[in-house]
């Protein structure tokens, strides 16, 4: 399983996306390393069509599902519906996990 955590440099929510997505991970027991890639630019944001910082994504599939928009900047993310201010819900990731692995039972 692919699990990459894309931010920009200072971002607040960083650190603790990490973490939620290390305690799914191991609630689920999947042993796989957390790639971390800090978007340096707005060629990258857009090359790697950045929804903004943190983006937490498995198997390449971002955990709140794709973006219609066709702009990434450098900004901060908003995840509507969560309790956490620039953190998706617990259960997103969850979910993400649950069906990467099944996509691997496949």
């Amino acid at each position: 399983m692919k699990v990459e955590v894309l931010y920009v440099a200072e971002c607040p929510s960083h650190p603790v996306a990490v973490k939620l997505v290390k305690e799914v991970l191991a609630a689920e027991g999947v042993a796989t390393e957390i790639q971390e890639v800090l978007v340096r630019d707005e060629g990258m944001a857009d090359e790697l069509r950045f929804s903004g910082s943190p983006t937490i994504r498995i198997n390449g599939r971002d955990v709140a599902g794709e973006s219609q928009n066709e702009s990434f900047a450098l900004s901060c993310r908003f995840y509507p519906g969560s309790k956490q201010v620039g953190l998706p819900s617990v259960e997103l990731i969850h979910r993400a996990v649950l069906a990467a692995r099944q996509q691997g039972r496949s």
